[in-house]
Formats: C-alpha cells, structure tokens, sequence
C-alpha cells in the first residue's frame, strides 16, 4: 500500500567506538518523497509506519541502488555511491514532522533547512539539544570528546597534527550544504541548520544560527540570531541589510521585510515591515516604551515597540538629548492615530 512521508534521507556518518552517532551527513535529503519510492524501499528496509532510523548496509545500499533506477535517478546514483562507504550508513524515514528522537533525525531536520527545503520555523526541532552531541569538530572529521586525547596523540606518533576547530554541538553549515548563489566570508560562523536564500552575503562578522535565515538576497553583517527570518513574513523579501542583532526564538520568527537596514551594534526584538532602519547601536524589544512621531516630527503616542511591530517605513533612534526613543514614520498624526488604535 502506497504511503505519503514527510521525509527520507540516505545518509553517512560518524559513530564513536560505542556506536552512537555523532553527525550524519545527507547529500540528498527529500522532502515528501514520492509514494512509489517509498514503496519500493520499504521491505527490504523492514520499513512498516513511523518515523524510523534504521542502519544500512553497503549491501542494502546497493540493493536499493538497483530498485530506484526506473524510479528515482538521482537517490539511485547517491545509494549507489554509499554502498561503496567505508563509514557507517543509515536510512531515516519520517512519516510525520514529529520532533525529532535520534541523532540522525535531528540531523534530517538541519539539513532539510540548510538545502532550503522548509524556512525556519518550518520543521519541528523540539528537544533537539540532548541528541546533538557535543563533539570535536576537527580536519578529521567529529570525534568523540572522549576519544579526542588519544587520537591527538596518535597522530602525533604519526607526525600529524589533529587540528581541533570547535567543540560544539553544531557543525559549520559549509561542510554539509554550499547554497547556490550565496557568499560567505567566514563559513565557521554560520551553523547547520541556517537557511542562507539565493543572492545572500555574510560578511565576516556576520553570524547566523541554527533555524534562522534570510530569503535573499541580501547581506548579513551581524548577528541572525535562532527564530528570526529575514524576509517579508513567509514571502520571500530581499534587500535587507543588517549589521546588528536579530533576536528570535520560542515558537516566535522574527521577520524582517524589504530594503531594510540594521545599524551597527543594534538589535530587535520585533518584526519590522518593508523599507525600515533601525539607527546604530540601538536595540528594541517587544516591551521598549517608543514615541511614535508622525511625518512632521509631532509625537503622536507613546507605545510599546510590539505595537509597531511589522509596520513599513519606520525610522527607529534615540533621542540625543532626552534618551527616548522615537519612531518616525511617513504618516500623518491621523492616519497613525487610526494604525496605533487598530491593535487595541
């Protein structure tokens, strides 16, 4: 009977000398994969219901290689190149886009952002922390902390160096995914699990996590923080340049719209429509007290930065004088009256 996942991904790895995954790398992850395929690799997989992680042989790669041939070109041509592996292979099949509960299904779900499948926000990742192991991210791939002193001084013996990178939970998104039409200055400061959209920048500064993003295009020279996308909502914007901090996280996305700019050193807490700035150093919460100035500079209202929230044409600063901060917006002190109220 024919059944319609969520996901499937063929996949090699890492395991430590206990046999517990430690990263896993998928070339060709598919996001609802069609139902023949499915079928056809479902018995020899023992495949039944669920969402399942199961451990493949070379011999079972090579087998599935020769029953997608009429059917998936590509995933056959892949299984057919793991079935040559020398490291651990493994087979996840979701059939829902339930949190995640192993290692390699955490790893589905980076990956599935990182090839720009779904958009932050657009896969569950609950109680992905505890099944990401915190690994050694070294030129010899992951390696177990527990393991790491004796392979230092086993390549020394060796005359090698063992060169350690980071000690992180999260691999750097260039040693899995390379988006087309992106630049990215330094790839250590961008995660696995980022969504980096067509035509985006990172400068070297620039930072982005894990379930974060920008549509593209665009340049990123600060900090993209978990939960925000930049881009109009779930349209995908562009012209956005941002050289502060972008705070998300929760079940909250931090959106940010078209052609805006985020000054150095500043940060928000809030969506923002198409077309705003956000002055230098300054950061906004959703709680910030904001004078609301209309078109000729007049204050209007005093509000909560969550009561612009996704609003277009703003102008965020500090007063110089007073210290408050103040929006002006291109609206008259009517038309403001009538958009302030709207949220009440």
């Amino acid at each position: 009977m024919s059944q319609n996942l969520y996901s499937i991904a063929f996949g090699v790895g890492t395991q430590n000398r206990q046999g517990a995954w430690l990263e896993v790398f998928y070339a060709q992850p598919l996001l609802a994969p069609a139902a023949a395929l499915v079928d056809a690799i479902a018995a020899p997989l023992g495949y039944t219901e669920g969402n399942q992680t199961i451990a493949l042989s070379n011999n079972q790669a090579h087998e599935l290689a020769g029953l997608l041939k009429g059917i998936d070109a590509a995933q056959a041509a892949l299984l057919t190149r793991l079935a040559e592996s020398r490291k651990p292979l493994v087979a996840v099949l979701l059939a829902s886009d339930a949190a995640p509960e192993t290692t390699p299904e955490a790893y589905l779900k980076l990956h599935l952002l990182s090839h720009r499948l779904v958009k932050p926000h657009g896969t569950s990742l609950a109680g992905i922390f505890p099944l990401l192991p915190n690994v050694a991210w070294t030129n010899q791939g992951a390696i177990d902390l527990n393991e790491l002193a004796e392979r230092q001084l086993e390549a020394r013996l060796r005359g090698e160096l063992l060169e350690v990178f980071s000690v992180d939970k999260f691999p750097k998104m260039t040693d899995y995914v390379v988006p087309s039409g992106v630049r990215i200055a330094d790839s250590a400061r961008v995660r696995l699990g980022a969504y980096i959209g067509e035509g985006t920048t990172i400068m070297h500064e620039g930072f982005v996590n894990f379930n974060a993003g920008t549509a593209g295009p665009g340049m990123i020279e600060g900090r993209v923080s978990a939960g925000v996308f930049i881009g109009k909502g779930s349209d995908l914007g562009g012209g956005c340049s941002t050289m502060g901090t972008l705070s998300g996280g929760g079940n909250i996305v931090i959106s940010v719209g078209e052609g805006c700019l985020i000054g150095a050193n500043a940060g928000i807490g809030i969506p923002l429509g198409d077309r705003c700035t956000v002055e230098s150093g300054l950061y906004i919460t959703a709680g910030t007290k904001v004078a609301v100035l209309d078109d000729q500079g007049t204050l209007v209202e005093v509000v909560k930065a969550r009561d612009i929230a996704g609003q277009s044409d703003l102008l965020l600063r500090r007063n110089s004088q007073t210290g408050a901060v103040e929006c002006q917006t291109n609206k008259t002190a009517i038309e403001l009256n009538e958009v302030l109220h709207a949220h009440n």
